[in-house]
């Protein structure tokens, strides 16, 4: 089925290169209608990320606290819901996006604010979870924002993140894959999965189709973050 050109032109506009303000107004008139667009796109990485996150935690996650960035209108929140999370906690900086967010009733906490510009609204080793899904790509979240993810964190607790591996989103995630790879080498947190997948999401033009399939791809990453050792006495 061949996507409607309105839903091709706004996915080219807010992965475009617009600035922050006029970013943040193509999202929040994307709102009333984002949910309908990607269920057209075929976006699997909600599901794909919340599975796998699941899959990661170590006993019943009904008493963890999670921190969705860049949370949209809910989706992964619903996919975190089905699979026994409880006490969600949500940033995004669309104020448009949080109203549908809020509708869910599904997040304990919401607000606005534009990760890379400012700090998340946390304090350190907050939250059991964190995850980001669908905003690290070129154009949206820098990748300097990922230690920003890790402060939040409790030491012990897992990060999900994801991001597309289309030809236009090539560059960002060499660039992003340099900071995981870094802040593993200083053991700030150890890769507990890197899962490729093919059909991430439909293609919206045949330049980003891989290998002329049609679609996309993309990866989902878990991390464990380490536990600060213990000071030696004496």
């Amino acid at each position: 089925m061949v996507l409607p050109a309105a839903l091709r032109e706004r996915v080219a506009a807010v992965h475009g290169g617009a600035g922050l303000s006029e970013r943040l107004r193509l999202y929040d008139g994307w709102a009333a209608c984002y949910e309908q667009d990607v269920a057209a796109l075929e976006y699997r990485a909600p599901h794909l990320a919340a599975a796998s996150l699941a899959f990661a935690f170590p006993a019943p996650p009904a008493e963890a606290r999670l921190l969705d960035v860049a949370c949209g209108t809910g989706l992964v929140a619903r996919e975190l819901h089905r699979r026994g999370f409880r006490c969600l906690h949500g940033v995004d900086g669309s104020a448009g996006m949080l109203e549908r967010a809020r509708s869910t009733g599904l997040y304990q906490e919401l607000w606005q604010c534009i990760l890379g510009r400012e700090p998340l609204p946390a304090p350190a080793e907050h939250y059991d979870a964190v995850t980001v899904v669908g905003a690290l790509g070129e154009g949206q979240v820098p990748t300097a924002a990922v230690p920003e993810l890790l402060r939040v964190t409790k030491p012990g607790g897992f990060l999900c993140l994801t991001t597309r591996s289309n030809p236009s989103n090539l560059r960002y995630k060499v660039e992003l894959e340099a900071v995981l790879e870094e802040l593993e080498r200083q053991g700030a947190w150890q890769k507990v999965l890197a899962q490729e997948v093919e059909r991430w999401e439909k293609a919206t033009s045949d330049e980003e189709s891989t290998q002329a399939t049609g679609y996309i791809s993309g990866v989902v990453y878990v991390y464990w973050k380490c536990p600060v050792p213990p000071l030696e006495e004496g």
